[in-house]
């Protein structure tokens, strides 16, 4: 009774086909690309991709701990949590559950969340690659593969938002 292995080639697939990875490269530090990600959501982030909408947010943000929420205040202080930080590493890293369903819905089971990694590489003294690996698709189900096309599209218009809020923030950029 032999226990069949599964080849790691169908392992490294199969993540692959449940994640979605952007990059992009921004002006200044990584100090400076990790601070705009994680405390001007704000100022980047799509307002229509929240709960409150754009004419009621008033605030996101991100705790800045392990642990820490990710969150946004809408209406009357409404408060709707979005995320989970699991690893707070500045200026280097950031993960984060995105307990967010498919159809838009709060996924309390962070089991069933899938996960935000976040790399801040330095490259030049005045340059910072950004990675974003969005993962764990499957964790949402059936509608996974669905919801990760739509990510993708989405992650593609927060990121191109995100490099002009650096772009505007970063020194050199801005004057």
């Amino acid at each position: 009774m032999g226990q069949e292995m599964t080849d790691p080639a169908d392992i490294r697939q199969d993540a692959e086909r449940f994640s979605l990875r952007c990059s992009l490269l921004v002006p200044g530090s990584a100090e400076h690309a990790f601070a705009v990600f994680t405390d001007e959501l704000t100022d980047w982030w799509v307002t229509e991709y929240t709960w409150s909408g754009p004419e009621s947010l008033a605030e996101l943000g991100m705790e800045p701990r392990a642990g820490g929420m990710l969150y946004e205040i809408g209406p009357y202080g409404f408060r709707a949590d979005w995320g989970r930080v699991l690893t707070w590493d500045p200026p280097r890293r950031l993960v984060f559950a995105w307990q967010i369903g498919p159809d838009r819905v709060p996924v309390p089971d962070p089991a069933r969340a899938s996960e935000v990694e976040v790399l801040f590489l330095p490259e030049g003294a005045e340059q910072t690659r950004v990675e974003l690996e969005h993962r764990h698709f499957d964790r949402h189900g059936e509608a996974a593969e669905g919801y990760r096309k739509a990510l993708t599209a989405g992650w593609h218009e927060l990121l191109s938002r995100y490099l002009a809020s650096v772009s505007r923030r970063h020194p050199e950029t801005s004057a």
